[in-house]
């Protein structure tokens, strides 16, 4: 497997960060070089605006989410994902502008024309060799934001309810739109997609059928 770029979205509460991690140490026992991202906070600049997105505490218009989620991106483009894959590794990335188009374009705006044509700017053509979807109705993934951030004894800022999030803290119709934004961007982007429904399973059994998944995208591949 040569120079790869692996992401993984979905619906908050799907599993996409503890997947995207099983998923770089599994590649990396396989001897690859791997390089494991999340977005929005992948660069020192991320993080700031990551700190602003997420606050419960502060008000944005829905451009300015869009533009700050843009921004933040062409930074990690720039900073980390394109150097990465120059260097022949394999980048996995727990979110990226599929995220954008689902809950920024779906979501808030009921339409990605704007979001994408702002996004194509920043990634300046670097887009994902396989998108991972992983699945789950907005109830549950929610449910089980709550039950980690209770478990784990996450300290809660200002304004952050339950352990939720800025955007997680958004009603449970936009977080549907959110989900069926994913399932149309699914449909659009078949050739790099594969959705995999996480409902009543366990996190092996979910990084099994991501393994899966990888391996016969790229079974053969000698990029």
């Amino acid at each position: 497997m040569g120079p790869t770029f692996i992401t993984l979205e979905g619906p908050d509460g799907s599993g996409k960060s503890t997947q995207a991690a099983l998923l770089a140490e599994k590649l990396t026992e396989m001897g690859l070089s791997v390089l494991l991202t999340r977005e929005p906070g992948g660069t020192p600049v991320g993080r700031r605006l990551r700190e602003i997105l997420l606050n419960p505490d502060v008000q944005l218009s829905v451009m300015t989410e869009v533009l700050l989620m843009a921004a933040d991106r062409a930074q990690h483009v720039q900073e980390v994902i394109k150097p990465a894959l120059e260097n022949n590794m394999v980048v996995v990335c727990d979110r990226y502008v599929d995220s954008s188009l689902a809950y920024q374009g779906f979501g808030l705006l009921g339409d990605v024309s704007q979001v994408k044509a702002i996004n194509e700017a920043a990634v300046e053509g670097v887009w994902p060799d396989l998108t991972i979807l992983l699945d789950v109705e907005p109830e549950v993934g929610l449910r089980r934001h709550r039950q980690a951030a209770s478990a784990a004894g996450r300290p809660s800022c200002s304004g952050r309810a339950g352990g939720l999030d800025r955007i997680e803290q958004r009603d449970l119709e936009f977080h549907q739109r959110v989900r069926d934004g994913y399932h149309v961007l699914s449909t659009l982007y078949a050739q790099r997609f594969v959705v995999i429904d996480t409902t009543g399973l366990e996190i092996e059994t979910v990084a099994q059928i991501v393994w899966e998944a990888v391996e016969q995208r790229f079974k053969g591949d000698n990029r």
